[in-house]
């Protein structure tokens, strides 16, 4: 069973960037498609973007294409986003996932799994 930890969020103001990384443990992520996903309070989880295993296509959702940025490092079992121009919008707990199915959907939190505990993003204006 793969064990994800994300770290690198933060307290930033806006404009600023972050890059967010996911360490995996257990389970090597080699050739396994993943995703990152944010919630803020009340709501459920809202994908920003996938990546497939082997890190050549990527997916974004539609409010987070230009300013994310999805990429992985299979020889370090490390997934990482990049989060550009950052707005108070943008406040949230970031987390990575496994994609363990494939529905009708591009991204939904039901087609992924072993979620770690998430990272703080806490955007100021």
């Amino acid at each position: 069973q793969v064990q994800l930890v994300e770290s690198g969020g933060g307290l930033v103001q806006a404009g600023g960037s972050l890059s967010l990384s996911c360490a995996a443990s257990g389970h090597s992520l080699s050739g396994i498609p993943m995703g990152w996903f944010r919630q803020t309070p009340g709501k459920g989880r809202e994908c920003v973007a996938t990546i497939s295993g082997s890190g050549t296509s990527s997916y974004y959702a539609d409010s987070m294409k230009g300013r994310f940025t999805i990429s992985r490092d299979n020889a370090k079992d490390m997934v990482y986003l990049r989060v550009n121009s950052l707005k108070p919008e943008d406040t949230a707990v970031y987390y990575c996932a496994v994609r363990r199915t494939f529905s009708s959907h591009a991204c939904s939190e039901a087609d992924f799994g072993s979620w770690g505990q998430g990272t703080q993003v806490t955007v100021s204006s």
